[in-house]
């Protein structure tokens, strides 16, 4: 595959997953001693519909070996698949984020002894990116792992084990409740402020966007600002028998806790209905069973589905940089 200025393989890594038969996630491995970026470029370009065909049907692709060492150079190497910028001002993601370029930002800036669970990106809100491309600008001394875990695979097992629970997600659908601080609290991996969260400088032009939205709101004492989403869909068809676990269930559940938020009272069915907790451990137990564990080294580019795969940060020690940017859904 690709021009012959640069040789890639499909290569292995410890741990992969095995689904049907194909490894989890594809690893493409470049080859060629001191490639240029130009000629990676190239070669994205000429192999950028096999590529997003591969990521839909592996739901990752992480990249190894290619000449990516700055966030300078991912910009370029994403601009070459030709994907719609997905910008993180535009977002509704509840994370406290730092741009390093127009398409390039940081991964979540939560703390190191903080785990962020498995989740779609966004699927918490009304509009969520197609797709996610991380990069390792520094891997961590110690953990730090990106855990990624097959939704359609989940979805799979959740219809044979709990079928009376999947009825209800795809006939109920979800709510998300979330208390937004009046100003971002990068101690918590859910402390964006409510004004960056809407891109509102005042309480009316957030209870504008809110309205918008078909979100539900009540301003708090404190200037927080306490907000429930529509009902959103918990599952996904993304081709004709094919569906995927695609939600926040897990993280909200079990993930978003801090200082203003209870995870107990983060999600509930569209009627109102609470969750099963036994079912929802249960539920976080058999993801654990079928996720790949990223091992980052400096370098690596990896690209993921968000309809197809879940993602998540395991703690780490010492500094551990990721990179992260998004692409728009009508991708």
């Amino acid at each position: 595959m690709g021009r012959d200025s640069i040789e890639v393989v499909a290569s292995s890594v410890a741990g992969q997953q095995s689904f049907d038969g194909e490894l989890f996630p594809l690893v493409l491995e470049c080859r060629t001693a001191s490639a240029e970026l130009q000629s990676v470029e190239q070669w994205i370009h000429d192999s950028r519909v096999e590529l997003d065909q591969q990521a839909r049907q592996y739901g990752a692709i992480l990249f190894r070996g290619f000449p990516v060492a700055t966030d300078q150079d991912l910009d370029t190497f994403i601009r070459a698949f030709n994907y719609p910028n997905f910008a993180y001002q535009d977002s509704l993601s509840n994370a406290v984020r730092v741009n390093r370029s127009e398409r390039v930002f940081t991964a979540n800036e939560a703390p190191s002894d903080v785990t962020i669970c498995l989740h779609h990106e966004m699927a918490q809100t009304p509009v969520y990116p197609s797709r996610l491309f991380f990069f390792c600008e520094q891997p961590a001394e110690q953990g730090g792992a990106t855990p990624l875990c097959r939704s359609d695979v989940l979805f799979d097992r959740l219809l044979g084990e709990f079928p009376e629970f999947v009825a209800d997600c795809e006939s109920k659908g979800l709510l998300y409740t979330n208390i937004m601080p009046a100003e971002n609290d990068p101690t918590s991996g859910m402390g964006r402020s409510w004004q960056s969260t809407f891109r509102a400088e005042t309480r009316e032009a957030a209870e504008t966007r809110l309205k918008n939205l078909g979100y539900s709101w009540e301003w708090l004492p404190d200037g927080c600002l306490r907000c429930t989403t529509p009902v959103l869909p918990a599952v996904m068809e993304i081709e004709p028998g094919r569906k995927t676990f695609f939600n926040q269930l897990i993280a909200a559940f079990h993930g978003w806790k801090d200082s203003r938020n209870d995870p107990t009272r983060a999600v509930t069915f569209g009627d109102g209905s609470v969750l099963n907790p036994a079912t929802m451990d249960a539920i976080a137990r058999i993801a654990e069973e079928l996720t790949f564990n990223v091992p980052w080294q400096k370098g690596d580019v990896a690209l993921v589905d968000n309809r197809v795969v879940m993602h998540g940060r395991r703690t780490f020690s010492g500094t551990r940089k990721v990179l992260a940017s998004l692409v728009a859904m009508d991708a």
